[in-house]
């Protein structure tokens, strides 16, 4: 507890020879609670001090008599009890309540809010700044006591406006070729060229920001829009730094309705304390006890769509929609869909491609333009050097009617009958023009270092994935409402004078008829489409029940998730398309989902990014040459520009929303108090923070720093877990028999735990030399020597090993085999996942029993082949049974027995023109049913794959 103090209020030299005399000769055993302290001269001690010596006399106070624990150590473990089940205020006050009542002798606080104040000055708070209501400034530094807005002159305290009057309540190693993290991308080397002063300094911070808003009620009819500021630090280890402890809230910005352009009003204390760090503030290291100048730099934001265009200032709404093609963004017009449409991705391919100069299968004209260049921050600084932004609600509409000038140009920009040419002469913009389709000179602008960074602002994958899928699944099921093909989209098509197979018909009686596209499905086509995804089986954790979202009556699917369309998208989609869908239509889904599992993958290849540019502009040319120009909206448009992203940032999951979000979920949750959410979440989260700091220092207590995920628990008990060889222990699942091994089975997993020990190794060598000189008589070739060796190793070792006194006893207890008597189970969880036998999840609704084995393997081209191949060969199997062999209580081996497809033929194994493997269960290979048979795998060796 000492430790944690010193940490918290940074009190390391105390009482370490300091000489500053309001600490060091103080004396802590007078009166320290009660602010009474005597000294050299009576000299008060700073506040820090006092600030320590009060929380070292809480730590020094026994909870009761005969105590092992302090009243400060009570406190601490009370709120993490409280955080860590999130029990309610009320819920702890009945607990306090509780314990005093069966302890009345022991120091416990009498409420939440008294032990709340016993570790308040831990130094965890939070500012509140005043704000006005039209988001015209802050009061703040030398506005602080200021009573009324200096821009609209609204009161501080009491609205002028009754009807909107408001209640008064280091360093590590990388491969060369591969991207793990941010700082082996493009964006992190190029800041530390720039500035090697920065670079040189390891424990210096990368930030990064995500804000956005949210309904903190829970109730879809309450308009409330609440934006916490989140900053993510980039310095921690993947498997740290991207969970929720490690985030942190530095502001939050109360509703009812979202800041929108303004919210730069609310970050000018953020910014203010980014320009401190990025000077430096003095820090303590703890790990070598000396302070440092820490610094810091905000690499990036993340956010959603409409977020990008409120942090950035580029609108990304209308005809210029896209932040990265900016003022070059190349969009249409539809006039019977009334939307604009992304489409010209031809400008992103080589030269000499044949796609160029294809008119009618594209939009109509001959693309001969290259990709627009990136714009710099030196650059959009440029545009907006000379133009001044006022920030105000209430003033929108002012300066549209005041600025007709400007207003009439935006006006002509977006006007929606402009014929839109292709010629290079429009991309030409001058610098006033492309001005005004900025909203706003973004905050972060301030920062020095920002205008440098790479890349500021990033795509979110998140909901670029989820909108896609939503246009997919709407088009090919024809969803009312949803589907991108409708009498309007064909009409665009007639105007634009392409695809004259998809016209619209008018018949006779008056009525129209919508030809058949080749993304068209029947009703059969779309029940076997439904049906797939209704009965599809998925392993434990890996997405939610999809057969929920599911409407087989109706032909569509509702009440899908982001995470939802993401799986569809990866692996579903192109699965139920097989048999439902035209060839064309299913390969370039396909190609569009191989590009987002590249994206989304944890380690990123380089050259593989390189090529994914290209990648991705073939794949959205061969959607604009399927689908018609509605379906591209500029979500689908944005998928253009990922791979550039990927390769400037590093992988997509430290830059995209989904931790982002269940952060937000979770501050959503601490919304009790639902007349102030923005006071609850700041309790709340200085709550979590308060434990989260804490229970670093806890010893024997399960806290968010050392919780196991789901599938990743192993034996709980060290001395049981270190009786079982190949770390091949885990926790059973279900019901545990105790059966007899028949003798053939028995001998194939005796002898597979024979093969694969270390110390057997020397035996297995000798053995086969004997056999060698044995079988040299009768000519006989290496496999079979193999073949003999495989068949009676295990009773030649048992024999030699009886026969010496001098054999370690891990070897002679080996040697002898296992009890025939063993363990089976019907599920095991190791290596991180969740194992079911094939009887197991026979009526659940997940799959758990699909197994992949990495073994190197003797392979023989013929019976006469006398130079054998040794290679690592992949076998897929579905697991059977699980069985603990017992070697007498001196050690246990748990083995999968699974049926293997057979990989020594295509028909058994092969990769299809998807890209998927293709396994066939109805040709196995060591059923078991010979000696010979391996049917066994140590459980340590087996990976989890997903069986469609």
């Amino acid at each position: 507890m000492d430790e944690l103090l010193r940490d918290a209020l940074n009190m390391h030299q105390v009482d370490e020879g300091n000489s500053d005399p309001n600490i060091c000769e103080i004396d802590v055993e007078v009166n320290i609670g009660d602010g009474t302290y005597k000294g050299v001269d009576d000299e008060q001690p700073s506040e820090e001090a006092a600030k320590f010596y009060k929380l070292l006399t809480e730590m020094n106070e026994n909870l009761y008599e005969g105590s092992k624990h302090s009243r400060l150590y009570f406190c601490i473990r009370l709120f993490h009890l409280k955080c860590m089940s999130g029990m309610t205020g009320k819920g702890l006050d009945l607990l306090i309540e509780f314990l005093k009542e069966f302890f009345p002798l022991a120091a416990i606080p009498r409420s939440s809010h008294e032990s709340k104040k016993v570790i308040k000055d831990l130094g965890l708070g939070y500012e509140k700044i005043h704000s006005c209501p039209n988001d015209c400034m802050l009061y703040w530094e030398l506005n602080e006591h200021q009573q009324s807005c200096h821009v609209c002159g609204r009161s501080r305290w009491v609205s002028n406006d009754p009807e909107h009057s408001v209640d008064g309540d280091g360093d590590t190693v990388r491969k060369r070729h591969a991207k793990r993290h941010p700082a082996d991308a493009q964006a992190w080397k190029s800041f530390d060229a720039r500035y090697p002063d920065f670079a040189c300094e390891p424990r210096n911070v990368r930030l990064g920001l995500s804000s956005d808003g949210f309904n903190p009620f829970k109730i879809l009819s309450t308009s409330y829009s609440t934006w916490p500021v989140v900053l993510i630090p980039y310095n921690l280890p993947p498997w740290i730094g991207m969970k929720q402890p490690s985030f942190i809230l530095s502001m939050i910005i109360p509703g009812d309705k979202g800041p929108g352009n303004d919210i730069d009003i609310y970050l000018q204390p953020l910014i203010k304390e980014l320009k401190q760090l990025w000077v430096g503030v003095e820090t303590f290291d703890a790990s070598v006890r000396k302070n440092f100048q820490l610094r810091a730099v905000l690499l990036w934001t993340i956010n959603d769509f409409p977020a990008y265009a409120n942090l950035s200032g580029w609108s990304t709404k209308g005809k210029y929609a896209c932040p990265c093609c900016a003022a070059q963004t190349s969009s249409r017009w539809l006039s019977n869909g009334k939307k604009f449409c992304f489409m010209a991705h031809r400008r992103w391919l080589q030269k000499d491609h044949p796609y160029r100069s294809q008119k009618h299968m594209f939009d109509g004209t001959v693309e001969m333009r290259g990709a627009p260049p990136a714009t710099s921050g030196s650059d959009i600084l440029l545009m907006l050097k000379d133009l001044q932004f006022t920030y105000r609600k209430g003033m929108k509409s002012d300066l549209k009617k005041s600025k007709s000038t400007s207003s009439s140009v935006k006006r002509r920009h977006q006007e929606p009958n402009v014929d839109i040419d292709n010629d290079a002469d429009e991309v030409e913009e001058d610098e006033s023009h492309v001005a005004i389709l900025w909203k706003k000179r973004s905050i972060f602008f301030e920062l020095p270092y920002w205008e440098h960074n790479l890349l500021r602002h990033n795509l979110d994958l998140m909901h670029i994935e989820k909108n896609i899928c939503e246009n997919i699944v709407g088009t090919i099921l024809n969803v009312d409402g949803k589907s991108k093909d409708n009498l309007k989209s064909r009409l665009d098509l007639v105007e634009m004078g392409i695809r004259r197979e998809l016209h619209p018909e008018y018949l006779s009686n008056g009525n129209t008829r919508l030809p058949p596209a080749s993304f068209s499905m029947s009703n059969a086509e779309k029940d076997l489409f439904c049906h797939v995804l209704r009965n599809i089986k998925v392993p434990d954790a890996y997405s939610s029940n999809i057969s929920k979202a599911v409407n087989e009556k109706e032909r569509k699917l509702q009440g899908l998730k982001s995470h939802d369309y993401h799986i569809l998208l990866h692996d579903l989609f192109p699965i139920a398309l097989r048999s439902s869908m035209s060839k064309q239509v299913t390969l370039a889904i396909s190609e569009l989902s191989n590009i987002f599992k590249i994206l989304c993958g944890k380690v990123l290849n380089v050259e593989a990014i390189d090529k994914l540019q290209d990648r991705a502009a073939i794949a959205l040319c061969h959607l604009e040459r399927i689908f018609p120009p509605s379906f591209f909206t500029i979500m689908v448009h944005l998928v253009i520009h990922l791979p550039l992203e990927a390769k400037l940032g590093g992988p997509v999951y430290y830059r995209w929303m989904y931790p982002i979000e269940r952060f937000l979920l979770k501050l959503k949750n601490y919304v009790r108090n639902k007349r102030f959410p923005e006071g609850s979440i700041a309790e709340g989260y200085l709550a979590e923070e308060c434990v989260t700091f804490c229970s670093r220092y806890l010893v024997d207590v399960e806290t968010v720093f050392d919780k196991p995920a789901r599938n990743l628990r192993q034996v709980h008990d060290e001395r049981i877990g270190s009786c079982y060889l190949f770390e091949s222990g885990g926790e059973p699942i279900g019901k545990i028999e105790v059966v007899e091994l028949d003798d053939r089975s028995w001998a194939q997993a005796h002898r597979y735990v024979l093969l694969h020990h270390e110390a057997i190794e020397p035996f297995q060598n000798e053995y086969k030399n004997i056999l060698r000189d044995q079988m040299r008589a009768r000519r006989s070739n290496a496999r079979d020597v193999d073949r003999k060796f495989t068949e009676t190793f295990h009773e030649w070792l048992g024999e030699t090993v009886s026969q010496h006194s001098d054999v370690v006893d891990k070897v002679r207890f080996l040697a002898k085999g296992p009890n025939r008597v063993i363990k089976r189970y019907k599920g095991l969880i190791i290596n991180g996942f969740r194992f079911h036998t094939k009887s197991r999840e026979r009526c659940r609704r997940t799959q758990n029993s699909g197994v992949l084995v990495t073994s190197s393997t003797i392979s023989y081209a013929s019976a006469r082949d006398a130079n054998p191949l040794e290679g690592n060969v992949d076998y897929y199997g579905i697991l059977t049974d699980i069985i603990e062999l017992d070697y007498f209580n001196k050690f246990k081996v748990v083995l999968f027995r699974c049926d293997w497809a057979d990989v020594n033929t295509s028909r058994g194994v092969k990769n299809d023109k998807y890209g998927f493997t293709m396994v066939n269960f109805s040709r196995t290979i060591h059923t078991g049913e010979h000696i010979l048979d391996e049917p066994y795998v140590l459980s340590s060796q087996v990976k989890q794959v997903f069986l469609f």
